[in-house]
């Protein structure tokens, strides 16, 4: 039975997520370039530098998760083997906790918290 044309489609969809995911992130830049210098003119510029960290790293959060899943269909489909399995959970690893310390830097809390009470804006009913 011919592989090649099963491979090659696979391999195809796998460049696609590839290439969805730097362009998220580059048009993800753009956006969060052009919004801090234009939209965001009225904030002062504490605010703005904030909002221009979140935009950005919204937007490589977003593309690292289209890169890791284009990196899964690979290693899955097209080189099942046992390096190919561990170079890819290395890749997860590393992009994972990339993600996680954007996602920290981001919302300023661990991924896992649900909000601050600070920010909850309810009191406690001992109040």
């Amino acid at each position: 039975m011919n592989l090649a044309a099963p491979h090659a489609a696979i391999e195809l969809i796998v460049v696609g997520f590839e290439l969805v995911g730097v362009a998220v992130i580059t048009l993800g830049s753009i956006l969060a370039c052009s919004r801090f210098v234009v939209i965001h003119k009225a904030l002062e510029y504490t605010a703005r530098y904030r909002s221009l960290r979140q935009e950005l790293g919204g937007a490589i959060v977003l593309g690292l998760e289209f890169l890791v899943a284009g990196d899964i269909i690979r290693t899955v489909a097209i080189d099942p083997t046992l390096r190919g399995v561990a170079v890819l959970g290395l890749i997860v690893l590393i992009r994972t906790l990339l993600s996680v310390a954007l996602q920290i830097e981001i919302e300023g809390r661990w991924p896992w918290q649900r909000c601050r009470p600070a920010e909850s804006g309810r009191t406690r009913p001992s109040d």
